[in-house]
């Protein structure tokens, strides 16, 4: 049975712009995979309210589990809660519970809950909290999207809620064969391993080094018996 699929949409100007260095997809990616998930899909989208909704409504058709990143701070220009309730078709607003969470951090910090700060207790009708240990403000969940934050510290922290209440599949395992030959002598053998192994993921990624080519073959896929065989039949091809 295949493992469960995922997708991201990464939100903000500020990724598109080359402003900010994008590193949520990289952890999220090792995340599911360790969770027996397939991250199938990642987009970046402005912060522009057609294209998140959009997005959102594609990748949460198209993907057992949606993850969302950015844009749900407490500035003009945070508008994915909004997105996201339009992408659903309905109501959003301060809610109570996300409320209470802002009022006692801000008490303890000594700061004001003022207007800004409470946008960000602004949560979808139906949407379930996703919580945040590192700076109080909630995420949340919708049918199968997890709206989190851009800031790397909360968004990890609020993947780690989020893992434990989704159905993993078999963890992917992935073994590494480095082959000191270039890539068009390595090509032919490769595509007739695909073929008598098409559960397995080869992915072939050539270097250079002292003026000789290689690659790194890596064989992917969640029966370490079959990942296995396939690195031992390439390892005995390419001895000699």
């Amino acid at each position: 049975m295949p493992n469960p699929t995922a997708a991201m949409l990464v939100i903000g100007d500020e990724i598109l712009s080359g402003r900010t260095r994008d590193a949520n997809m990289h952890y999220l990616a090792g995340q599911l995979t360790d969770h027996g998930i397939d991250l199938k899909e990642v987009r970046v989208v402005s912060d522009d309210r057609d294209a998140i909704i959009a997005a959102v409504q594609a990748l949460s058709a198209g993907h057992d589990t949606v993850f969302t990143s950015g844009g749900i701070g407490p500035t003009h220009d945070d508008i994915t809660a909004d997105c996201i309730a339009a992408a659903f078709d309905t109501l959003i607003d301060i809610r109570d519970d996300a409320r209470a969470l802002l009022e006692a951090h801000y008490a303890k910090s000594g700061l004001e809950l003022n207007a800004a700060r409470l946008r960000m207790a602004r949560i979808p009708d139906g949407a379930t909290l996703i919580d945040n240990p590192v700076s109080t403000a909630p995420g949340f969940t919708i049918k199968n999207v997890h709206v989190t934050a851009g800031v790397p510290s909360v968004f990890q922290a609020m993947v780690a809620s989020v893992l434990p209440t989704l159905t993993g599949g078999a963890p992917l395992i992935s073994k590494t064969l480095r082959i000191d030959r270039g890539e068009g002598d390595i090509a032919g053998p490769l595509g007739d391993l695909a073929t008598a192994h098409p559960d397995l993921s080869i992915g072939c990624y050539p270097f250079q080094k002292d003026g000789r080519y290689g690659a790194n073959v890596v064989i992917r896929g969640t029966d370490v018996a079959e990942v296995d065989t396939a690195l031992t039949k390439l390892a005995e091809q390419f001895s000699a």
